[in-house]
């Protein structure tokens, strides 16, 4: 068996880990500074940072779980 070489992170450290959750946020392994489409820049220095996928939350783009207040209609639901 052969080691695979995984590339580096820009920061030359280990890949962030980043983990989709189904009908919820992505969770990133922090800390880690979210760069907005205004260009402002979010210093988060928590282990695990919740990014809202939904766009409901109240301090978009991190998760305040206004996702778990309503459900995506699926297909069931829509019939």
């Amino acid at each position: 068996m052969t080691a695979q070489r995984r590339p580096s992170s820009a920061n030359g450290g280990e890949p962030r880990r980043v983990v989709l959750v189904d009908g919820g946020p992505a969770l990133i392994d922090g800390p880690v500074d979210l760069v907005t489409a205004e260009g402002e820049v979010l210093h988060c220095d928590r282990f695990r940072v919740a990014l809202c996928l939904c766009r409901r939350s109240s301090i978009y783009p991190l998760c305040d779980t206004s996702h778990r207040r309503r459900h995506r209609p699926t297909r069931t639901d829509e019939t």
